[in-house]
């Protein structure tokens, strides 16, 4: 592929769950396409999960467009190894032109098109659309003392299973769905668990999980672009109440901790002079939008992510993102979220596309 650049209408960089539901509607739409994906094998960032962690929803509620998943044999929550099952038959009974691995080192506005430089060689692409989600940009705040710390620190990106913590005692930081799913399994093996967050974290009813969330989700998208009020998912609770968290919740082990001001060599400390010893620090403190590929452009806002207009990049019509978060289309960073955003984005591009070539 090195060599002259390679035109197409349309790049899409990352064959996670949003690239993958690009491709779909892509697909559909006959469009001249390619997805660049930097992984050797399929399955996105679900690959590099912990096994144990389940999704939000049922498998029914989980589903890609044009495809359902089929039900998880480990209970009604499906797991890492079920979404990496379900995406590499998905991106194999679409034929979906995934090449890998190809590393996007920059994207570069060009005269009539955006200029894609990888590890492989350089395309040249009327419209693209970056879905390279979050998984590889983990975030861990300062506390003073962290690099003092002599015991082990890790990010949920890091976390592989419970083996690791028996006999040891742990604090977990982050008030969200990761934190609970692995302190809930941590506590099964640990000496002593301590959970410390921002703010008291909530459970959401045993009756809502993912498909509930999305449904708010949209609910409150459309009524602020109405410049109305809704309930939001912060209404009800933040934490989905799995099988695994509601163990944890009934044998007593989801007691939060107000956050730590300092880190001391061997534990954490609060303003008020109180310390607790510790071996070692499980960060579940979220993580941010991998946009790296797109400095070249120079569109980050203020806050750190790309202003848009739907998925569409405001100083660059070009560009759109998909998958990042609430700010790229309702809950488009889950698998059910990803897949209804993408097919008013891929709408949108085809209809550039269309403009283009007319032109």
């Amino acid at each position: 592929m090195i060599g002259a650049p390679r035109l197409v209408d349309v790049l899409v960089i990352g064959a996670g769950q949003a690239g993958l539901a690009a491709g779909y509607h892509l697909r559909r739409a006959q469009a001249d396409f390619v997805i660049l994906d930097a992984q050797s094998q399929s399955g996105g960032a679900w690959r590099h999960a912990w096994p144990s962690l389940r999704l939000f929803s049922p498998a029914r509620y989980s589903s890609l467009p044009g495809r359902m998943m089929p039900p998880s044999r480990s209970g009604d929550y499906p797991d890492a190894a079920d979404a990496v099952a379900y995406l590499t038959d998905y991106e194999r009974r679409y034929d979906l032109p995934v090449i890998r691995p190809v590393t996007v080192h920059n994207v570069r506005r060009g005269d009539a098109c955006l200029r894609v430089e990888t590890d492989a060689g350089i395309w040249r692409a009327r419209i693209v659309i970056s879905a390279t989600g979050t998984w590889w940009r983990p975030y861990v705040p300062y506390y003073p003392g962290i690099g003092d710390f002599t015991g082990r620190q890790l990010h949920t990106a890091d976390y592989r299973g419970p083996e690791a913590f028996c006999g040891k005692n742990a604090v977990i930081v982050g008030g969200g769905n990761s934190a609970a799913q692995i302190l809930a399994e941590i506590s099964t093996v640990a000496r002593a668990t301590t959970w410390v967050t921002r703010r008291t974290p909530r459970l959401l009813p045993d009756e809502v999980d993912g498909k509930a969330l999305f449904d708010l989700a949209t609910r409150r998208h459309h009524a602020a672009l109405a410049g109305e009020s809704a309930t939001g998912i912060s209404d009800l609770g933040d934490i989905v109440a799995v099988p695994a968290v509601r163990q944890a919740r009934d044998r007593g082990a989801l007691k939060a901790e107000p956050m730590f001001s300092r880190i001391t060599p061997h534990g954490v400390a609060w303003s008020d002079g109180a310390e607790l010893a510790c071996d070692v620090i499980v960060w579940c403190t979220g993580f941010r939008p991998a946009l790296g590929h797109l400095a070249p452009l120079r569109l980050r806002g203020p806050e750190g992510v790309i202003p848009t207009t739907g998925t569409r990049a405001l100083g660059e019509p070009r560009l759109h993102l998909l998958g990042y978060g609430d700010w790229t289309g309702p809950a488009s960073a889950t698998l059910i979220g990803a897949g209804r955003t993408a097919r008013d984005t891929v709408a949108e591009v085809m209809k550039q596309v269309s403009e283009v070539s007319d032109g």
